[in-house]
């Protein structure tokens, strides 16, 4: 029942409906009246609405920034993306039991034509994600609509390496010198080299805290996959890091994910060089590395589960193997 009240400010009308409370202020007794009747009868609709039809795609998508993403390591990166599908060609305020297949092929067509398949794909999976967390969690939906659609083809895997008159140009134009690190170019060399000898990744080695580092190993605890992992050092990267001792009381290398890329990439660009990453630093120490160890231990010192990614980081040059061969 409404409770319509006098005020000095005209006439509040004020309603407590299945648990839903609201008010609002007119100038006459009969407009709160009016409006009270009308709120109620919204609000008995939509109790007897099934979940489908009482919640959009706009609230689903924001459910999970809300209490899912801050669940996961890349919390912060996934929440951008959500947002930024409310920018995109997706029926957002469309009740989200009505959200079809037809639906998400359209919205994966309007990406595709600005962003690269594996930005794409990787799109696709979250919003697949969502859908499934309304259906499995949330009860908002029956079916995925992202299941079943057709994915753009995967890219190829990066198969570059940095090769030595590339690794040597970036250390020069860095300032690397033996000795403990004096400066921000040479901790980003000496983090370079570290990577090589290790194939660590970059959010690894900025992640790396003293009290981690051991005599021949340093411990993960966070890693991609989610599971701990220690990384053998061999005496180079033992050396390496003794380097960095005095540049930070708390991080090995003293330097943020971020700061890491951008830095990269502006040494890189004034030693003249293109066409490699900071990841690729990854598929260099795998593949060197892959010349002194077998599959399994390759496997184990970079963290992974099937044997079949290694193939996808090991990616010598024919030369490399003939030499092997003899």
């Amino acid at each position: 029942m409404a409770s319509i009240q006098k005020t000095s400010q005209g006439w509040r009308a004020q309603i407590k409906k299945k648990g839903v409370r609201d008010s609002r202020l007119f100038a006459t007794r009969r407009e709160a009246v009016a409006w009270a009747a009308e709120r109620e009868e919204q609000i008995m609709d939509a109790a007897t609405k099934p979940a489908s039809e009482q919640h959009t795609l706009r609230d689903a998508l924001r459910k999970y920034a809300d209490e899912v993403s801050p669940t996961k390591r890349g919390e912060r990166w996934e929440q951008i993306r959500l947002a930024a599908f409310e920018s995109y060609r997706l029926p957002l305020d469309e009740a989200i039991g009505r959200v079809t297949s037809q639906h998400v092929a359209d919205f994966r067509d309007s990406r595709g034509a600005s962003v690269g398949p594996a930005s794409v794909i990787r799109e696709m999976t979250l919003l697949s994600s969502v859908f499934e967390t309304a259906r499995i969690e949330w009860g908002w939906v029956d079916v995925n609509p992202c299941r079943g659609i057709r994915k753009p083809q995967q890219p190829r895997h990066r198969d570059r390496t940095l090769t030595w008159r590339e690794i040597r140009a970036m250390l020069r134009i860095m300032g690397y010198r033996r000795g403990r690190v004096s400066s921000t170019g040479q901790a980003v060399a000496v983090c370079m080299l570290t990577a090589l000898a290790t194939g660590m990744r970059a959010g690894e080695l900025c992640g790396l805290t003293w009290d981690r580092v051991h005599d021949k190993h340093v411990r993960l605890d966070i890693t991609k996959n989610g599971r701990p992992r220690d990384v053998p050092l061999s005496r180079k990267a033992c050396r390496y890091i003794e380097q960095m001792r005095g540049w930070d009381d708390d991080l090995v290398f003293g330097l943020k994910t971020a700061s890491l890329d951008a830095l990269f990439r502006k040494y890189r660009a004034r030693a003249g060089l293109d066409g490699f990453t900071w990841h690729d630093t990854r598929h260099t120490a795998a593949t060197m590395l892959s010349c002194r160890v077998d599959v399994l231990t390759l496997c184990k010192i970079f963290g992974w589960a099937n044997t079949s990614q290694a193939l996808t980081y090991y990616n010598p040059k024919a030369s490399t193997i003939a030499d092997m061969l003899g």
